[in-house]
């Protein structure tokens, strides 16, 4: 059985070991947040993707109605030339 005085010594060793945060830093308030030009920077970055996502959807919409008039075209053309003539017809 493990003596109990030096688990207790090991225990106190660790939660000693943590450090306590000072109120006096040298470290300045701007080096820590990105600030206002940060926050606009953001802001533009996240204005220029949205106007990119509207354009593409809009280019995509694009393309996807082209290809239907497209196909309608073909089926259009390939009725007509499907389609008896009145030479075709035999007459009576």
């Amino acid at each position: 059985m493990p003596d109990l005085s030096a688990l207790t010594a090991v225990v106190l060793v660790g939660a000693d070991a943590t450090p306590s945060p000072t109120p006096s830093s040298s470290v300045s308030e701007d080096a820590v947040t990105p600030g206002v030009v940060g926050f606009f920077i953001t802001a533009a970055i996240v204005v220029v993707v949205v106007f990119l996502m509207i354009d593409m959807v809009r280019r995509m919409r694009r393309v996807r109605y082209r290809e239907e008039a497209r196909e309608k075209i073909a089926a259009e053309l390939e009725q007509r030339t499907s389609a008896p003539t009145p030479d075709d017809v035999p007459n009576d």
